[in-house]
């Protein structure tokens, strides 16, 4: 596998070659992630709920993305790695959004970076796009608008919502993203978004007819307890492993069991005797 570039993922959807992505926070699991040969990392702002301990993703901050992009970047060499744009990262002014895009790149050393939203974002995009950072785009369900959606919903699954993606979708391409997110959106819909923009679409949520294909890797590994989206396929279930191995440790540490001589140093017990 040779370097991932935004040319090489726009090249995929003319080669009908499907796309891979994964989140990932940290540089041991995003070099687990390389080894895998994953086309993208997103560093995404999902990191407030399953690395950071907040309920929803409005609380990651700039400095947040930047410090978790640096250790991601460390483990790849062929990956391509994407910033995500926290919340009040880019909807203050364009001025802000290009300062803060360009700090995911020179500080954090991502290659690219996703922002939120669908016509309202085009003058933002193409603010970034001409600073020389290229933009993947996210529509459907946006996670940072989970307030004004009321919860985490589908959307799309009326006329007046399936419009409104149709047309942000073509905006978002239009403007010139690389790739589009489809979060919650349902299968025909995505389907169709897919077949009109010319540019790959990344599902998560979205059915099989998209380019590409996202998760939320703690998910898909089953790394912690509680709710799991419809969505997600849990590819391994690590939790009871983890749990043994924790509960492993303590019985054996209480028992005087660990530490096993095999885990030890020897010393020479002359040198020992000199110290009496």
């Amino acid at each position: 596998m040779g370097k991932v570039t935004t040319a090489v993922i726009k090249d995929k959807k003319l080669k009908k070659e499907k796309i891979t992505m994964l989140t990932s926070y940290d540089f041991p699991m995003a070099s687990l992630v390389e080894a895998a040969g994953i086309d993208m990392i997103l560093v995404g702002d999902s990191m407030g709920n399953v690395v950071l301990g907040y309920n929803n993703t409005l609380a990651v901050t700039m400095d947040d993305i930047i410090h978790h992009t640096r250790a991601v970047v460390r483990a790849v060499n062929n990956t391509m790695v994407v910033g995500d744009m926290p919340f009040l990262s880019y909807h203050i002014s364009t001025q802000e959004a290009v300062r803060n895009a360009g700090r995911i790149i020179q500080e954090g050393g991502a290659e690219a970076v996703k922002l939120e939203g669908g016509t309202e974002r085009v003058d933002t995009v193409k603010a970034i796009l001409d600073a020389q950072i290229p933009v993947m785009g996210h529509i459907g369900l946006t996670p940072q608008s989970v307030n004004q959606f009321g919860g985490f919903k589908v959307q799309g699954k009326d006329e007046a919502t399936a419009r409104k993606l149709i047309e942000d979708a073509r905006a978002m391409a239009e403007a010139g993203v690389f790739a589009l997110v489809l979060e919650c959106v349902p299968t025909p819909l995505a389907k169709r978004v897919t077949e009109e923009v010319d540019i790959p679409t990344i599902g998560i949520g979205a059915g099989p007819y998209c380019d590409g294909q996202v998760l939320v890797i703690n998910d898909m590994l089953g790394f912690l307890k509680g709710h799991i989206p419809k969505f997600v396929k849990k590819f391994a279930n690590l939790e009871p492993i983890i749990m043994d191995a924790l509960t492993a440790y303590k019985e054996e540490v209480e028992m005087g069991v660990f530490p096993a001589p095999e885990h030890g140093f020897t010393v020479d017990a002359e040198v020992l005797d000199k110290l009496y």
